[in-house]
């Protein structure tokens, strides 16, 4: 059974002869519902702040619910982000590698291919070198032959100067 201040305030009591006295016994009444009353207004409004508390309370449990999913969203995407990024530097590493393997190749293929050259600058060098002997010889043996021809020719001359110049008549011969 529930009792309020005016509940208090409207009881009566039975009177008896060498009872209770009335005036004294209304004021404690007075009192108590007073006090019963202040009692119950601040129990209601202690219920209220409850309430308002336990609103509050469910709010901040829901912000906090969504906070964790934020976090646990965020942290998702992170780790997302992390593995994305390793993976990128994966594919940039073996780009990388796969460049410098075909700049390897190149410069191995370059290299192959000038010492090719090499060698067949060194052998048309040889054969260019046996082209100029045996031109310097060819010419050397014309110049032989040319000597050789023009010293007979000077022979020849010699013979034929003495040929086409008389000889004095002091020097003649009688002729008999």
């Amino acid at each position: 059974m529930e009792i309020t201040p005016d509940d208090i305030q409207e009881k009566q009591f039975r009177v008896r002869f060498r009872g209770f006295d009335i005036g004294e016994v209304d004021a404690f009444l007075e009192e108590m519902a007073r006090v019963f009353r202040a009692v119950k207004d601040s129990n209601h409004h202690l219920k209220k702040e409850l309430e308002a508390l336990k609103q509050e309370s469910l709010r901040q449990k829901e912000r906090e619910k969504t906070f964790e999913r934020a976090l646990a969203n965020s942290q998702k995407v992170l780790d997302q982000m992390r593995e994305n990024a390793r993976k990128s530097a994966e594919v940039i590493i073996a780009d990388a590698e796969v460049k410098a393997e075909r700049m390897l190749n190149r410069a191995h293929n370059r290299l192959a291919q000038l010492h090719e050259d090499i060698a067949e600058l060194k052998r048309q060098r040889m054969q260019i070198e046996v082209q100029i002997r045996s031109v310097l010889e060819a010419h050397t043996k014309l110049l032989e032959m040319g000597r050789e021809g023009m010293e007979q020719l000077d022979e020849e001359d010699a013979k034929l100067k003495i040929l086409r110049h008389p000889v004095p008549p002091e020097e003649s011969l009688p002729i008999s």
